[in-house]
């Protein structure tokens, strides 16, 4: 099993922009190969990412669901598998995995014993898992490996966004995730932060990973459809996804 790193946080941090950003400094310095999962149902991490999206293990799902046709001869498992597979984004340096919003009522209640087999068996073959994460954490919750190396919480500054960040931690824990290490990113300040912000991650015992300032160069790749892979190495947030990287150890 690769290297996991878990991104988390409510919606409208910027955790999917953070998650590019992760990827892009282990793609630079070519530290793969990096399997990025978008666990998120709305989907986002394909277009940061500069890719199109055609397919999702969602729809596979559904696909079961509907009865899809499996080849005569061929087991129901091998065949969902193999879908799975097909959905399968492959770029330079890293891979992408859509898991996408279930359709069907009750589709991974049907599918998630062969989804999860599938994805733990798919994550030994890279040397990074990254993925981007819904609020509640599901898809974590339904891997049959639980271990996170790293998980980061993604807030926006503001007090309410660093407490929902505490809570997501708490949630970790009673999912029982087995995580290495956790800590906070506060994204999108304006300036300097706020001494509030810093106090309140201390006392509830975040350790503050970093603070990502606004950057107007991620507003116009993003209004020009532009992959955030290539973003210069200058940009504010580049840098300090940087740092944060090699102070984790993945330098």
């Amino acid at each position: 099993m690769g290297f996991t790193i878990a991104v988390a946080g409510k919606g409208g941090t910027g955790k999917t922009t953070l998650s590019a950003l992760v990827i892009r400094y282990l793609k630079r310095k070519s530290e793969g190969p990096i399997l990025a999962v978008d666990a998120d149902p709305n989907a986002n991490l394909g277009e940061a990412l500069g890719l199109e999206v055609r397919e999702t293990v969602g729809r596979v799902c559904d696909e079961m669901l509907e009865g899809a046709k499996i080849p005569p001869g061929m087991p129901k498992d091998t065949f969902m598998e193999y879908r799975i597979q097909e959905t399968l984004i492959e770029s330079g340096g890293y891979d992408l995995l859509v898991m996408g919003r279930p359709e069907g009522p009750g589709c991974y209640c049907y599918a998630n014993t062969l989804v999860r087999k599938y994805i733990d068996m798919l994550s030994g073959n890279y040397k990074y898992l990254v993925m981007d994460n819904e609020a509640g954490m599901e898809h974590l919750s339904r891997r049959t490996t639980r271990n996170v190396d790293i998980l980061i919480l993604v807030s926006d500054p503001a007090l309410r966004g660093i407490r929902t960040a505490q809570k997501l931690s708490d949630l970790a824990d009673e999912l029982r995730l087995g995580i290495g290490r956790r800590g906070l990113v506060i994204n999108r300040v304006a300036g300097d932060l706020q001494p509030a912000l810093g106090q309140e991650a201390e006392k509830l015992k975040l350790e503050l990973l970093g603070v990502v300032p606004e950057d107007q160069l991620i507003h116009e790749y993003e209004l020009g459809g532009k992959s955030l892979l290539d973003l210069p190495e200058d940009s504010p947030s580049v840098e300090v996804v940087r740092g944060m990287m090699e102070n984790i150890g993945l330098a």
